[in-house]
């Protein structure tokens, strides 16, 4: 049996996600979370974990590209803390510093700048940070 993850691209106005599975070790996106000020709805949340019944989460950890933290780190970090304390399940965190790019060229090679939504943008770049953190531990 392989394991269900959700993953979480965090962001102040947005939040975007995506599920997996480890045997495909493939993710899809999932319609992103609004959120204000970095804060979501956390029944939305809920609903979600419900549904999917996912036995670890995974939050994206923007670093700067040499690999310092910024200030948006510690906001991610702190959403990463407030899942586990919310919802018990375990939380892992996985270096997201290429994944918005891909995700936007992903999105362009697919469909063009039309495709190139926020919400689209987001659950894909949760998608590349499962995929990547299921390459991590295969």
């Amino acid at each position: 049996m392989g394991i269900c993850a959700l993953a979480f691209d965090f962001g102040t106005k947005s939040i975007g996600c995506a599920v997996g599975q480890s045997i495909t070790g493939t993710a899809q996106a999932l319609p992103a979370f609004k959120a204000q000020n970095g804060i979501p709805n956390w029944d939305s949340i809920e609903k979600c974990l419900k549904e999917w019944k996912p036995d670890v989460l995974v939050v994206g950890l923007p670093l700067n590209m040499d690999g310092t933290e910024q200030e948006f780190t510690s906001r991610a970090r702190k959403f990463a803390n407030r899942l586990h304390g919310r919802f018990g399940v375990k939380v892992e965190l996985q270096d997201e510093r290429l994944t918005t790019t891909e995700a936007r060229t992903e999105i362009f090679q697919r469909g063009g700048y039309k495709a190139l939504n926020k919400s689209k943008v987001d659950g894909i770049s949760a998608a590349l940070i499962l995929e990547s953190w299921f390459e991590r531990h295969s």
